[in-house]
């Protein structure tokens, strides 16, 4: 792995070249751990955790999923520490084919599996005896805002709430291959899934609008650079065509975030859950002239304005 093989690399971070136990001292002394965890199915998958420092008790539990060609260690990171510092416990993993997890990389030819592995380690969580009686919360990101919503489906009662950041519940047009694009790669996908050659540019610099943050995740050792591959895209397709027509049946409370100038994911789609869920406890924010990554990827005052919905917004529905 390129980990091993240039140790620079491993000890960069996205925040810079402090190691992360110095880091995570800085930040009021969150606690902090990383490990692999087995799915029913054989996966090897790389999870990390971020917990209040021992003189806060937790006040709650955020099982978090990242985006497509993503992972949990680069600027991810940078949500769960935040909120760990307001006291609430967080966990993550690399999903398959992501980060350090088990997979050949970005190729996600099952997106159910996916879930299943989620929702399995979730769960494992949710064991622990720290964290009995908490609430819980799912969040997600993009393709990650998918699969938390698809977690809810699969198990409808298992989650107190879901935190949904511009989730791929459709591809943009934008970015969504054109007809007849689409007819032949399902065609060519049959025989060669893994095959990198829809012809999509970097979501990188259609998500990040900061130029100096396109630099730092640029520098992520992890991130995916390759063209996406055949059965990846259309089984995304697959599941956001899937989402899309049973926006109806999401029940959880959900706070919905979107930048209006995302070409990523539709914002549209979006306004349309809020409108169609039969949730009773239901919020979207929709932010004029944000991009896709709106808690990274925007200037650190839009930045701090999500994350402090997202706060406002959990502190309503856990006691102190």
């Amino acid at each position: 792995m390129k980990e091993q093989e240039n140790p620079q690399i491993s000890s960069l971070h996205g925040w810079g070249d402090i190691p992360e136990e110095d880091y995570y001292k800085l930040l009021g002394g969150i606690k902090a751990s990383k490990s692999f965890y087995t799915s029913p199915r054989g996966l090897k998958l790389f999870t990390r955790s971020w917990l209040p420092s021992s003189s806060t008790p937790p006040r709650g539990l955020i099982c978090m999923v990242h985006g497509y060609g993503n992972d949990i260690s680069w600027t991810f990171q940078a949500t769960p520490i935040f909120l760990a510092q307001k006291g609430f416990t967080c966990f993550a993993l690399d999903l398959e084919g992501h980060g350090q997890s088990q997979g050949l990389r970005a190729f996600v030819p099952n997106v159910d599996s996916v879930v299943q592995d989620c929702l399995s380690f979730f769960n494992f969580v949710k064991q622990d005896p720290r964290f009995h009686g908490l609430p819980s919360f799912l969040y997600g990101e993009s393709m990650g805002g998918a699969i938390c919503l698809l977690i809810h489906l699969a198990n409808p009662k298992g989650f107190d709430g879901a935190i949904l950041v511009a989730p791929m519940c459709k591809i943009s047009d934008i970015v969504r291959p054109n007809w007849p694009i689409p007819e032949v790669l399902s065609f060519v996908a049959k025989f060669l899934p893994t095959l990198p050659i829809v012809p999509t540019a970097d979501l990188m610099y259609k998500s990040v609008k900061v130029d100096k943050k396109k630099i730092v995740a640029e520098k992520n050792p992890m991130r995916y650079r390759g063209k996406p591959r055949l059965g990846t895209v259309l089984e995304l397709l697959r599941v956001t065509d899937y989402l899309s027509q049973r926006l109806s049946e999401v029940s959880i409370s959900f706070i919905v975030l979107h930048g209006s100038a995302d070409v990523v994911t539709d914002p549209n789609v979006s306004r349309a859950l809020y409108e169609e869920a039969k949730s009773k406890d239901k919020t979207i924010k929709i932010y004029d002239g944000m991009m896709h990554s709106l808690l990274f990827g925007e200037t650190d005052e839009n930045v701090g304005i999500v994350r402090n919905d997202i706060l406002s917004w959990l502190n309503d529905r856990c006691s102190e």
